[in-house]
């Protein structure tokens, strides 16, 4: 009989990182994930997920994720917290504490994690960051939020050079969820967060050699950076 999958969520108190805990769940897979707030921890809690507090863009909260994992071997792990942050266009000069909230929460953050979830990983897991293709320099053709598609490129940077470090312990990859209807991708927005889910597992679950320090967008293609 084979072993329940272990996979980790960071970042899953709502939309994707959410239904990505019910969606494992519902496979019959062990889940951890982590919240900022009791409402999140009880929504990871009832759907039987272990649920732990973490708040990337704390230093503290941060840097007590290591010893709230330890001991564990997971197969899969994803770390889904971000902020959008002002949509400002770009030539339209962020707060210092705007920038400081994105950067902090979707660059620092996953900077903060990764060295604490390089320790619990699984031979040959699998890693994904969820950025963005508006991260991508070379799709680029609109000015758009530039402080959040700033964040996305660098953490894009982060992950490729955590696939370097990872070589040969765990497939590494950037991916983009696609356009979805949750509080940062509006009302109006392709996907909903459960059609957004199953593609994402899916395209984790699919992973090749040829994918590790890529992004991938929402079909499982190759995005340039």
């Amino acid at each position: 009989m084979t072993h329940p999958q272990s996979v980790l969520v960071i970042g899953a108190s709502r939309g994707i990182g959410l239904e990505l805990v019910r969606q494992y769940r519902a496979a019959g897979a062990q889940v951890v994930a982590t919240a900022r707030d009791a409402a999140g921890l009880a929504r990871l809690s009832a759907l039987g997920a272990k649920a732990l507090t973490l708040d990337i863009a704390d230093a503290v909260s941060a840097s007590g994720l290591a010893w709230q994992i330890d001991g564990e071997a997971f197969e899969v792990v994803v770390i889904n917290a971000g902020v959008y942050g002002p949509r400002q266009d770009a030539l339209s000069i962020p707060t210092q504490a705007d920038f400081d909230q994105v950067m902090h929460t979707n660059v620092l953050g996953p900077m903060r994690v990764l060295p604490q979830v390089a320790e619990a990983l699984a031979p040959q897991a699998r890693l994904a960051i969820i950025s963005s293709r508006m991260g991508s320099m070379g799709l680029r053709s609109n000015a758009s939020g530039w402080l959040y598609r700033a964040s996305k490129a660098a953490v894009n940077s982060v992950l490729k050079d955590a696939s370097l470090v990872l070589q040969g312990k765990a497939l590494c990859v950037a991916l983009h969820p696609g356009w979805v209807r949750t509080d940062m991708g509006g009302p109006e927005a392709d996907l909903s967060p459960e059609d957004s889910a199953t593609q994402l597992r899916a395209n984790m679950a699919g992973l090749q050699a040829e994918h590790h320090g890529c992004l991938l967008d929402i079909d499982g293609q190759v995005l340039p950076w």
